[in-house]
């Protein structure tokens, strides 16, 4: 009898059969199911579109569609921009701090761009190096968005968890922040920000870790306790200096954690739309795998082996092993410890693997999501066992931002 894993490799196979590998496919009814149980999750508060994790403007105009979501997160002005200006979005935050000096003339000359997009600040170099490239008095205001430091620093500060992001950490100094923005001309703070990646970007059921999931549950508790407070007091402290339009927080893994604050008026998601491996170790909410690549057997190097050509589609992050691609479809492949994935060949051992001959596909997981639209110019959507559309990816539209 055959598995949900046979039905959706025999899909995909369908699918794609006049198609020679490598390529990436997105399966649309999972990819709607996943965009649907995060608008749920998040509570009756708008979702705000990580462009990261997608990296095809037709998937995220998709997303954008769904009831639910609104708003675009970029992670550069260049791309912000080119986002604005293509009618993607007329609301996109940039993620992260710009030192793109091009990018910030072009957008203080354009009072449209300057009303559309919102740039991430969180120290007064930032707001000098925006003045040194157009000075106040010779542009539109610019909109900025205070970025707070949302990691957990227990034991008086001794211990950091989480990662390195805003200098901007305590409310008393989000405050004194804001009261700076708001004394300087060309500047307008509508937002601030707080993401806590030590919750949202970290999965609390390790495969085959009991000790350290439990270890990663107790911390992510502590941190949402102090974080609740904090941010409020951030929010309060700020609100004194600036009417703020959105206080955004969160990601794929806390989306429904995070709308649970009170303060929190907006959420960010973007990995669960493709349900990357990464995320196959929460316990909350497992997206729906609906991002997948294909690569082609290209030779039996010996029994119980099957090599395919390509493969090595390796995450950013720490070098470890759950960065790698996983072989997905068939069951019952594994990488090989010696070699992992390599960027030319990759062989894959396990039960399935005598059963491949050369021309089959293999199909992988990506351990991220939008990372793997890097190494594509199209993505093939999937309906059913038929692909409807062919669309570019940020690669294939010749935008290569980071």
């Amino acid at each position: 009898m055959a598995t949900d894993s046979d039905k959706l490799r025999d899909r995909l196979d369908r699918a794609t059969a006049h198609l020679d590998p490598p390529y990436a496919v997105v399966d649309l009814a999972a990819f709607e199911a996943n965009a649907g149980a995060l608008a749920r999750r998040a509570d009756g508060k708008p979702v705000r579109v990580a462009s990261k994790s997608v990296r095809a403007r037709d998937l995220l105009t998709r997303a954008l569609g769904r009831p639910g979501w609104r708003g675009v997160m970029a992670f550069t002005l260049p791309e912000a921009i080119w986002l604005a200006r293509t009618g993607v979005s007329d609301d996109v935050l940039v993620a992260y701090p710009t030192a793109d000096r091009a990018a910030l003339a072009e957008l203080a000359a354009d009072p449209t761009l300057a009303g559309t997009i919102t740039l991430m600040v969180d120290s007064i170099e930032h707001l000098d190096l925006i003045d040194a490239v157009c000075a106040p008095d010779r542009r539109a205001e610019l909109r900025v968005c205070l970025d707070l430091d949302a990691s957990w620093r227990p034991l008086r500060g001794r211990v950091h968890v989480g990662v390195r992001r805003s200098p901007l950490h305590s409310a008393r100094a989000a405050g004194a922040f804001a009261a700076t923005v708001a004394g300087r001309p060309g500047f307008r703070l509508v937002g601030l920000m707080a993401y806590e990646a030590q919750i949202a970007g970290l999965g609390d059921a390790p495969p085959g870790q009991a000790l350290l999931g439990r270890a990663i549950r107790v911390a992510q508790r502590g941190s949402y306790r102090e974080l609740l407070a904090r941010r409020g007091a951030a929010v309060t402290a700020v609100r004194q200096h600036a009417d703020l339009e959105f206080v955004n927080g969160g990601g794929t893994g806390s989306v429904a954690a995070t709308s649970a604050d009170p303060a929190v008026t907006e959420v960010t998601a973007g990995s669960g739309l493709y349900g990357p491996t990464l995320f196959d170790a929460y316990r909350a909410w497992r997206p729906t795998p609906a991002a997948f690549f294909a690569c082609a057997v290209v030779r039996r190097p010996a029994p119980g082996l099957a090599t395919v050509l390509g493969g090595g589609w390796i995450a950013s992050g720490p070098a470890a092993g759950s960065r790698l691609p996983l072989p997905w479809l068939p069951t019952g492949l594994k990488l090989l410890g010696a070699e992992g994935a390599g960027e030319v060949q990759t062989p894959l051992g396990g039960p399935a693997a005598s059963a491949l001959r050369v021309g089959d596909r293999v199909w992988f997981r990506h351990a991220k999501a939008g990372e793997l639209c890097e190494h594509v110019n199209e993505v093939h959507l999937v309906e059913g066992d038929v692909v409807v559309a062919t669309v570019p990816t940020y690669r294939g539209e010749g935008r290569a931002f980071l």
